[in-house]
């Protein structure tokens, strides 16, 4: 290694006129020290959606990953006796409307009668009862039905909300009771739920930003959002919090991401990135010194862009504040 070692040094030591180039001066300045932990992607709101009446499952036309809109149907359940009460119902209201039909037949040719005093009072009496009677058990019979035809149609199963099904716990031909869940929905978006180490918990809070790897987001670019909730309840020595993150993709629910937060402050040394050059796999920066232009090698650190500087990547060694950095 001592040979490559002072190879390189030699290298380096080659200088050249430094004037009329592009310069940066480094300087120490506090910036967030970002810590990496993981999470997971999660719906904001996962919705059941069960049926209202106990039967048999005759149609299922969504499964697992599919998109449904809120009031789609997704589900027909069918309950066999309320077909044959219906009939029985049917059966019942058109013997009912006949014997209307006849009591109030029966009053209208009674009514002469009483004119001309051929019937005594008390038979129009009965006769006029008996008409109402069968309005009244004819309109009960017929709420009734309408009931049963209610209930069948609560036997079609709607989307709760719209979204991804993430699960469907049944099959067509299954028999299920009222109040049971067809399927699960994942609405309205999605978050990311971070799992923080206790130590860490003190310096979370809502507004904190952020920040999500290119390689966990579809199509590369760093997600960046903030946290809305933390929780204030710890187990098993770790904090939960809620964080809204921009692009984030509900192909896979309960995906597991790394997620940087904030950790507090420290103080450290940002330089742009067009100013770092890779040689021979280690990386340089030209350093002005004395009038001349040195090539000194530094330890690059994670990217930390500022308004200043949209390309910073911190430097962990090589450069001191006051240092003098030429542009490549």
């Amino acid at each position: 290694m001592r040979p490559t070692v002072f190879a390189f040094a030699a290298l380096i030591a080659a200088s050249a006129p430094a004037l009329g180039a592009e310069t940066f001066t480094v300087s120490r300045a506090a910036f967030d020290d970002e810590k990496a932990v993981f999470a997971t992607v999660e719906a904001v709101r996962v919705v059941p959606a069960r049926v209202r009446t106990g039967g048999t499952i005759v149609s299922l036309t969504v499964r697992e990953g599919d998109r449904v809109e809120g009031g789609q149907v997704i589900a027909t359940v069918a309950d066999e006796k309320l077909t044959l009460r219906v009939n029985a119902l049917d059966a019942e209201i058109a013997g009912l409307k006949a014997q209307l039909a006849q009591a109030q037949t029966d009053l209208g040719r009674a009514e002469p009668l009483l004119k001309g005093g051929y019937v005594p009072k008390s038979r129009i009496d009965a006769l006029r009862t008996a008409v109402t009677v069968a309005s009244n058990a004819l309109k009960a019979r017929t709420s009734e039905r309408a009931v049963l035809d209610q209930q069948m149609a609560e036997g079609r199963v709607a989307a709760p909300t719209g979204g991804r099904v993430l699960t469907v716990p049944v099959a067509a031909g299954s028999v299920v009771m009222g109040g049971e869940a067809v399927a699960t929905i994942a609405g309205e978006g999605l978050m990311v739920r971070l799992s923080v180490p206790e130590r860490h918990a003190r310096l979370l809070k809502a507004g904190d930003p952020v920040r999500i790897d290119a390689d966990d987001l579809p199509g590369g670019g760093a997600g960046t959002g903030e946290i809305t909730l933390v929780y204030p309840q710890i187990a098993d020595g770790r904090v939960t919090a809620d964080a809204r993150v921009d692009g984030l993709s509900d192909r896979f629910v309960g995906q597991r991401v790394r997620v940087w937060i904030s950790g507090g402050e420290r103080p450290g040394i940002v330089v742009p990135e067009s100013f770092i050059v890779v040689r021979f796999g280690l990386d340089t920066v030209r350093l002005a010194r004395d009038g001349k232009v040195v090539e000194v090698p530094v330890q690059r650190g994670q990217p930390h862009p500022t308004a200043a500087i949209p390309d910073g990547i911190e430097i962990l060694s090589g450069l001191r504040a006051g240092d003098e950095l030429v542009r490549p």
